[in-house]
């Protein structure tokens, strides 16, 4: 529930960002979808007002006056299929016919505005993905972080939860841990590090722990880490301490620039033979839910990176995203001519297929086998 209801807010974020600047430029937007398939209910103009229409056309209700200048010829629909989102403008099918004098189509609109359509898109997501964390932020607090060789690195406070490792070996929230088996540790990193290299080994934990306000004290716990593929794990989240609103502002600004290091050094990962992070539309669905049980901070920071990783992925010169059309808008741009209609066709659909390729191959090689090793 909480998965699908992720991916449609973020595919209605990135249509939303064409559909503003298809409007924008002047062009003709006949639908803003919801979903896909069949209509579940729908917002439609008609005879100087918008009407509401249920599916099958059970109910129809008169709603308020429209503006057909100002506000155009779109229906809104909600479809059957709860997954992703559609705009569709007038002429953006290479083959659609088209008439040169209208001044709505896509195909008739200036380049720049065709291109700030397409871009659009991406961009949404990638400004809302601030938003979510802004949310996260200020709703759910921050971690505390420590200077290492001038980087800032994740400090040691943790938040054990609940039935885990941790958590039943007496692991108070604001607990820093110091010290595992032996090993002095000063960063999350360092840490996970010493935790994940002996699961199902008996360890201890040094955790100094704050009495009050100019007192702590040490406490040595023991704990065995718990056996997941392969690595030890203790059950532990970062401590958050509450941010004031300028701050969480402040801070949510520099997560999306965060998220695109990563998905750099993911696809240097993935051209190197090293798929064994790589995950698609289950595990997305499944850790979004997850997530979900942690609490809404833990919802909206996860938001926030797929809001950014869509924004980006779909920049890619790959055919059928985003990136992709740009690539002929740009060929237009360079050689002062439309792109050959059927080639556009056949590479979007090369695209398409591409993609639902690469879902299914990671859906069944990689998703349901990480599910079912749970």
């Amino acid at each position: 529930m909480f998965g699908i209801l992720a991916l449609a807010l973020l595919m209605v974020v990135h249509e939303g960002g064409h559909f503003l600047a298809a409007r924008t430029f002047g062009m003709r937007v006949l639908k803003f979808s919801i979903g896909f398939g069949p209509t579940f209910f729908k917002i439609s103009p008609k005879d100087g007002y918008y009407w509401f229409t249920s599916a099958a056309e059970k109910v129809k209700l008169r709603l308020w006056k429209h503006d057909a200048e100002k506000q155009g010829p779109t229906v809104y629909q909600v479809a059957m299929i709860p997954f992703l989102a559609y705009v569709q403008i007038a002429g953006m099918n290479p083959l659609e016919e088209n008439d040169p004098n209208d001044k709505g189509n896509f195909s008739n609109g200036s380049l720049f505005g065709r291109i700030v359509t397409i871009f659009s898109g991406p961009l949404a997501n990638y400004l809302f993905a601030s938003v979510f964390f802004f949310g996260a932020i200020l709703y759910g607090g921050k971690p505390a972080y420590v200077t290492v060789n001038d980087e800032p690195q994740l400090a040691t406070y943790v938040e054990a939860l609940p039935g885990r490792p941790a958590h039943a070996a007496g692991m108070k929230p604001g607990d820093k841990v110091v010290e595992v088996a032996g090993t002095p540790v000063a960063t999350w990193n360092q840490m996970a590090e010493q935790i994940s290299k002996r699961p199902g080994e008996p360890i201890t934990v040094v955790v100094e722990r704050k009495i009050d306000e100019n007192h702590e004290e040490r406490a040595t716990l023991q704990l065995t880490p718990a056996n997941e593929d392969g690595k030890g794990k203790i059950g532990v989240a970062p401590h958050k301490l509450p941010v004031p609103i300028k701050e969480a502002a402040m801070s949510a600004l520099t997560e999306p620039p965060k998220v695109v290091k990563s998905i750099g050094a993911g696809l240097s990962q993935l051209f190197r033979g090293n798929t064994e992070d790589l995950g698609g539309p289950l595990r997305m669905m499944k850790e979004t839910e997850d997530a979900a049980k942690q609490g809404l901070a833990a919802y909206l920071s996860l938001l926030g990176i797929l809001s950014a990783y869509i924004g980006i992925f779909n920049l890619l010169p790959f055919p059928a995203l985003d990136g992709g059309r740009l690539v002929f808008l740009a060929y237009e741009a360079v050689t002062r001519r439309k792109p050959n209609a059927m080639v556009e066709v056949y590479t979007n659909a090369f695209g398409i297929l591409s993609l639902l390729g690469l879902a299914l191959y990671i859906t069944v090689f990689k998703d349901v086998p990480h599910m079912l090793s749970k």
